[in-house]
């Protein structure tokens, strides 16, 4: 793991620290419970762990609202947690990736407070700013995310400021060479203190069109609105500007300063989504792009194929990063439950093909148990897009909930306090760590299995893959020319002629019978060629 390219077909474990282990008795996880439970991350056997955001922050937004890039927000601990908790992980081999939220701060970070006291002062031009239109409304369509116009009005500038997210997410102004500098400065700082590299949030929106042009109309013929305003435009100018690309590079160089760090970053693009990762990877800028396009409900396997096909033609000196949950999306054993069958079964086959795709793979905490979404009533939700969107969109909460360790234990063995910050229910009680760890038969011992499998065998990390023409529901191909994978996307059975094969290495419901492949419901083979 001392090779530069650690990163090229690594498995990553994202940790969402508020909810994976609480050490001080509070209901909040912190940086010493994730100190704590570190070795089980190790024992999994990924290569490295991704820490959503622990930056000093109002936590409006969870901490994608960041008042301080260089200091550890109290309710997760200190600077020197931070590094006991890194000094421990690369002790167990694990890299430590951090998420590192630049595009906007926090509307009390200082910087904010100082340009938005008037037009003049050394900060003035830190953030975007814009006159009103002559009627006082705002100076284009932008809208935000969490809903709303993108525009704020400030009455001590007598203009609007710009906010991608909630209003207290005012946007920096990337424009500015000083604004640049900054930030890079704040990565160095944690470069200095030994990150392996960062999670880079909502890497296309750094850049926004100076002339600040309407956004259009989103070209695609829908029934009716999207629930979201957002969704209804094509955003070419608000974001992915092409000065992105320019800034990107400069990043690239300041990482390849330190040995063996890495970029990976959050493309959130709609419109042409794999063309952007693959520009986005290429020409010296990020080392990977994390993929949004298998967090969805579509689950074929021309769905899957199409994806790992689309980024390797397009963007063949490009690099992705393949995940099927994480702190934004429904958990996938829930999202996915609608095609039927065994939920386990499932869990196992989705964790086997994950891993075995082409580029590198993220993990979020508790998919190694099947962990399923919490049902949460709007009262118990805290996450602004679904307290925004509700009852269409019941936003983020229910796949964040906190990590359950022991079933028995109280608040699952997460913490000690009387209230967690959100609730552990009976159905992820069901599936705690102590239930399934050291049983093989497990989703947990698939999971173990499997990784132990793809770090010992080359081709799993980074052979080319070559797909085979299975019809639906099989997903079928070979990595390197040297393993076979075949995967059944079906709560029913399926049936390919697949011809010989060689050492079975792992499988669930497999038979053969003469060049016929026959996999039970959601089984898979992945097996050496012939």
């Amino acid at each position: 793991m001392a090779d530069k390219d650690w990163w090229r077909g690594s498995v990553t474990y994202q940790i969402y620290p508020r909810s994976f282990m609480d050490a001080n008795g509070d209901g909040i996880g912190d940086l010493k419970g994730i100190t704590q439970r570190l070795d089980h991350i190790a024992d999994l056997g990924v290569d490295a762990i991704w820490l959503s955001p622990i930056f000093t922050s109002p936590m409006l937004d969870m901490g994608y609202d960041v008042s301080n890039y260089t200091d550890i927000d109290p309710s997760f601990g200190t600077l020197a947690d931070f590094d006991d908790m890194v000094a421990k992980a690369h002790r167990l081999g694990l890299k430590v990736i951090i998420d590192q939220v630049i595009s906007h701060s926090s509307n009390r970070h200082p910087f904010f407070q100082e340009s938005r006291m008037s037009r003049d002062n050394p900060k003035a031009d830190w953030y975007v700013w814009a006159d009103p239109k002559p009627d006082g409304s705002a100076p284009n369509n932008w809208q935000a995310i969490f809903g709303g116009i993108a525009w704020e009005w400030e009455p001590r500038r007598h203009q609007y400021y710009f906010h991608n997210f909630l209003k207290e997410q005012p946007d920096f102004n990337f424009h500015n060479p000083e604004v640049q500098d900054y930030l890079l400065g704040t990565m160095r700082f944690w470069l200095e203190r030994g990150v392996d590299g960062f999670r880079l949030d909502t890497v296309n929106f750094y850049f926004h069109d100076k002339l600040l042009r309407d956004d259009a109309a989103d070209y695609r013929v829908k029934e009716k609105p999207d629930f979201k305003p957002y969704d209804m435009q094509y955003h070419l100018f608000s974001k992915n500007q092409p000065e992105n690309l320019v800034f990107l590079q400069r990043m690239r160089k300041l990482l390849d300063e330190y040995d063996a760090r890495t970029t990976v970053g959050e493309v959130g693009e709609s419109h042409h989504p794999i063309e952007m990762m693959g520009e986005y990877t290429s020409g010296g800028r990020l080392h990977m792009a994390y993929s949004f396009e298998m967090l969805g409900h579509v689950f074929t396997a021309a769905h899957f194929r199409k994806q790992i096909v689309r980024f390797f033609e397009g963007a063949p000196a490009g690099w992705p990063c393949w995940a099927f949950s994480n702190h934004d999306v429904i958990r996938h054993a829930s999202r996915w439950a609608k095609h039927g069958g065994d939920t386990d079964r499932l869990a196992k086959l989705a964790g086997a093909m994950l891993l075995s795709f082409e580029g590198s793979v993220c993990l979020y905490q508790g998919e190694e148990f099947g962990q399923l979404e919490t049902e949460l009533a709007f009262e118990e939700i805290l996450d602004p897009q679904g307290i925004a969107f509700w009852p269409e969109e019941k936003g983020r909460d229910g796949c964040r909930t906190p990590m359950v360790w022991e079933k028995a234990a109280p608040n699952g063995g997460f913490s000690t306090a009387g209230k967690t910050w959100l609730p552990i229910k009976e159905p992820q009680l069901a599936r705690a760590a102590d239930m399934q760890t050291g049983d093989p038969d497990s989703v947990h011992g698939l999971y173990r299995e499997m990784l132990a499998l793809r770090r010992r065998t080359p081709a799993l990390r980074t052979g080319r893959t070559h797909f085979l023409g299975t019809p639906e529901p099989v997903l079928a191909f070979t990595r390197g020319d040297e393993i076979l994978c075949a995967f059944n996307l079906s709560p029913m059975k399926a049936s390919v002629p697949l011809g010989p094969h060689g050492e079975h290495l792992l499988s669930q419901g497999v038979t053969r019978d003469g060049d016929q492949l026959d996999l039970a419901p959601n089984g898979f083979l992945i097996a050496r060629c012939k």
